[in-house]
């Protein structure tokens, strides 16, 4: 900015002169003020690790480097996990890969960061990660007050119990009188004394130290019923003598909506992760899948057309092709593709899909209008 130079100010001789003199310098500080706080506000977004200035820098950095660097966990069962060789999968590996697919035309052209929970935050916010896939549950301070933001919802999770199917347990209401396995000083366990007082139930709480002395007493018969959150009762449950002798009742006493999150301030990236979730739901509604995408093509349903950006290019806006949305179902399929094979029936857990089912069938998983 062009600061006007101050010379000498000279000595006022009459009341006119005073004024004038007042004038002047009032202009010249209010310049001043006005030069002073635009550098402090450069400087202070310039000094930032994980400011963001231009609405496109994700997208420019992923562009400029070729691949999306996606933060996932290593080690959970159907979500993110890697084998010895290298590979990895899961719900949240996946999404990253039609988000890699949206972005840059390619579902390979990703590399995963494995991130603890201590410090998964202070990576998106300082941008070293584009996208934490997950492992968190959607909550108000962490939407708030970690430099990041929350996208939308991948997997409804929430604390649930686990019963064995001989004592012919349906639902979580008919659990009054029943001793309950839970973890020591976890959230959980307020969660089911909670829903026990509300509804005026009685119970046990046999409560353990850790979650694998909670398994233990469960299978050793001193609980009638474990409760956990639903995506840690399928892993456990995976790796029972006979699994399919255990039930995961339908009753959800808590939410737990986990999704992908962005760092602050990066609008357009914001709108390309959440959109990238939206059209992978939206498939589902319409019945496009990986294997039948490229035939939807020629599709006459609207619908259909705007989904797969047939005549249609709603990718301009995000700073994407028109085919964002067809390259991530094609090349990795749509929410119930993702969903079955990392945690549903062609998987280890066979989780239900309950509150993950669509909002048609009775479930919470719907897409915003693709228009």
């Amino acid at each position: 900015m062009h600061v006007p130079r101050v010379g000498a100010v000279r000595v006022c001789r009459s009341a006119g002169d005073v004024l004038g003199n007042l004038h002047l310098t009032s202009w010249v500080l209010a310049q001043l003020s006005r030069a002073f706080y635009a550098a402090l506000t450069l400087g202070v977004l310039a000094a930032s690790p994980g400011a963001v200035v231009n609405a496109a820098t994700t997208l420019d950095a992923v562009k400029a480097r070729g691949h999306v660097v996606c933060g996932v966990r290593a080690d959970v069962v159907g979500f993110s996990q890697v084998d010895a060789r290298g590979r990895w999968s899961g719900l949240e590996v996946d999404f990253c890969r039609a988000l890699a697919a949206a972005a840059l035309g390619s579902k390979d052209a990703i590399e995963f960061w494995a991130v603890s929970n201590s410090e998964r935050y202070r990576l998106l916010s300082r941008g070293e990660i584009d996208v934490l896939a997950g492992g968190a549950d959607f909550t108000l301070s962490r939407d708030t007050e970690l430099g990041v933001r929350f996208v939308d919802t991948l997997f409804h999770d929430g604390t649930m119990f686990m019963v064995r199917r001989s004592q012919n347990i349906f639902s979580a209401l008919e659990l009054s009188g029943a001793s309950v396995c839970v973890l020591e000083g976890a959230r959980g366990k307020a969660e089911v004394a909670e829903f026990f007082e509300m509804r005026g139930m009685r119970y046990q709480p046999v409560a353990s130290n850790s979650w694998t002395d909670v398994v233990n007493a469960y299978l050793s018969g001193s609980c009638n019923a474990i409760a956990g959150e639903m995506s840690i009762l399928a892993a456990a449950r995976m790796k029972f003598p006979v699994p399919q002798e255990h039930a995961i009742l339908p009753d959800s006493i808590s939410k737990e909506p986990i999704g992908p999150a962005v760092r602050q301030g990066d609008e357009r990236w914001f709108s390309i992760v959440r959109w990238t979730l939206m059209a992978l739901i939206r498939a589902e509604e319409l019945g496009v899948t990986s294997k039948n995408a490229e035939a939807k093509l020629s599709s006459t349903r609207p619908s259909v057309r705007r989904l797969l950006g047939v005549n249609f290019n709603f990718g301009q806006a995000m700073g994407l092709n028109a085919d964002w949305a067809y390259q991530a179902i094609l090349q990795v399929g749509n929410y119930g593709e993702l969903f079955e094979r990392n945690l549903g029936s062609r998987s280890p857990l066979r989780l239900e899909r309950g509150l993950n089912k669509l909002w048609a069938e009775g479930g919470l998983m719907y897409a915003m209008p693709l228009r």
